[in-house]
């Protein structure tokens, strides 16, 4: 009976052709290429993050396929579709922690219950690693984003078309129209 190794972070840096993936229970976790629309909506949250960086500072954005590492019993890494960091950006390696927002874009995999049961678990790992804003952004629903915050991990509070949505406690004064996601 063969024993299988425990994937390492130097694992992660060489996924063939540079693929996105997290290490999981010990496991690297490929994570499929997504499509038009949540690939357009990340690129406007990381946009409007990063035109706030140059504002107001605080933080840095960063955009799809930049790992975290962090050191939970089931996990090792994070790749959101987007987030706001407040530590080192000043290396070529992966960061080190939890964003202080990571934003998770629903691609048509993260439907139906075991999509929603995912989706929860990588919340509750986020916030044990330390995030202290997770958005849940879905756009072909109603509530297109749920932001969940530290202080109360199992609530959220919803966004719909025509608001304005936030991440307090992670980026302080920022603000994104929802409809800019659709534009």
């Amino acid at each position: 009976m063969a024993t299988r190794t425990r994937a390492r972070i130097e694992d992660l840096y060489n996924i063939p052709e540079n693929g996105k993936a997290e290490i999981v229970n010990g496991e690297i976790v490929r994570i499929m290429p997504t499509g038009g629309m949540p690939g357009r909506a990340s690129v406007k949250i990381v946009s409007s993050l990063y035109n706030h960086e140059q504002k107001h500072g605080g933080g840095a954005a960063f955009g799809d396929n930049v790992g975290s590492i962090v050191d939970l019993p089931n996990r090792e890494s994070f790749s959101p579709d987007a987030a706001w960091y407040t530590g080192n950006v000043e290396s070529m390696r992966f960061l080190e922690g939890a964003p202080a927002l990571a934003v998770e874009i629903r691609s048509e995999s993260d439907y139906g219950p075991k999509g929603e049961r995912e989706l929860a678990a990588k919340r509750r790992d986020y916030f044990a690693a330390g995030a202290r804003v997770v958005w849940d952004v879905d756009l072909l629903g109603d509530e297109v984003i749920k932001v969940y915050r530290s202080t109360d991990p199992e609530t959220a509070t919803i966004y719909r078309r025509g608001g304005t949505a936030e991440a307090e406690l992670a980026v302080s004064g920022w603000r994104m129209l929802v409809d800019d996601l659709f534009k």
